[in-house]
């Protein structure tokens, strides 16, 4: 989602208020982000929390 908005870790992280250690640790899976740091990123990013977790779950026509 970052990289579609073309946001750098860097921006993302200034935008949501995170070290930017923890956009990459996230990003390559080493850690689960906590509720309150999906709420800041998906603020950052301007969608939904729904949206930023959507991995074609919620959506029934997309490709599995």
């Amino acid at each position: 989602m970052r990289i579609q908005k073309k946001l750098t870790q860097e921006t993302l992280a200034f935008d949501a208020n995170i070290p930017i250690s923890q956009v990459g640790r996230i990003e390559r899976g080493e850690i689960n982000p906590t509720l309150s740091t999906l709420y800041t990123l998906s603020v950052a990013l301007h969608i939904t929390i729904l949206q930023l977790m959507d991995f074609g779950v919620f959506n029934p026509n997309a490709q599995k």
